[in-house]
């Protein structure tokens, strides 16, 4: 059987049942686990599902989606986030900024705050800022996620402990009082908690509709955010439990 007609199948196998250890799809496809076990990191490559522990997710399962689907997704939103979170930002600040949506909706409020110096993983934020006088970028290494416009990995995570910034601004696809912040995939989880571990303070730019619910895997505790900015307040008895926790919440109707 070809690779293509073995991606067909699994695909099909996953639109079905959603989420699927090795040996189950094994046993479906009649293929073996070490091949069923290439596949998977191929498909998940191509960005047509998602690697787990010992199987797959379809993608749909997740909410996962490419840079430029997200792109699309609450624009408005996006950039009213993006707006309150550059005013932050000061002339001759070092920032990390992540491949968020949202933090790469920053681009067009920060060419007027220069001098800066930005160290990502985001394509779409280099080839937004690179032409920009006085705004310095500092590319991560690593390898290339093409769905999500990003490099990811293991190189990256080096790259990243080698320096270190005032403010990092990031995204999440879940936040909540029980898990704190929380990604998709793996390597959006890793690169999240080495830009926590080397800034000084973490803005974490999250709409209200991913306040209180929680994605595939842990990405970076409540203890290490400093500020939320969301679009509208999330209910009182989270922002009582934020602000317990030392989390400033800014938002379009209430600062706290």
């Amino acid at each position: 059987m070809s690779f293509q007609e073995r991606k067909k199948k699994i695909l099909n196998i996953l639109e079905e049942f959603d989420q699927l250890s090795v040996s189950e799809i094994s046993e479906k496809t009649a293929v073996s686990p070490a091949t069923v076990r290439r596949d998977l990191k191929d498909l998940d490559a191509q960005g047509l599902l998602q690697r787990t522990h010992g199987g797959a997710i379809k993608l749909e399962t997740q909410k996962f989606t490419g840079f430029h689907q997200k792109k699309n997704v609450s624009e408005s939103k996006k950039q009213f986030i993006a707006k309150l979170a550059a005013e932050h930002v000061k002339p001759g600040d070092t920032l990390f900024m992540d491949c968020g949506s949202t933090v790469f909706a920053m681009c067009s409020y920060l060419k007027k705050t220069k001098p800066l110096k930005i160290i990502t993983n985001s394509l779409p934020i280099v080839a937004e800022l690179m032409t920009c006088p006085e705004i310095s970028l500092n590319l991560i290494g690593g390898e290339l996620d093409q769905a999500r416009r990003a490099v990811h990995g293991q190189m990256a995570l080096e790259h990243i402990n080698h320096y270190h910034a005032p403010k990092a601004f990031i995204g999440t696809d879940g936040f909540s009082i029980k898990k704190g912040l929380t990604s998709n995939t793996e390597l959006e989880a890793s690169i999240t908690k080495a830009f926590c571990i080397n800034a000084d303070q973490v803005y974490l730019l999250c709409d209200a509709s991913k306040i209180e619910s929680n994605a595939y895997v842990q990405s970076a505790s409540l203890s290490q955010i400093k500020y939320l900015i969301t679009d509208i307040p999330p209910a009182v008895t989270v922002l009582n439990e934020l602000s317990m926790k030392g989390i400033i919440t800014l938002s379009g109707e209430i600062d706290q």
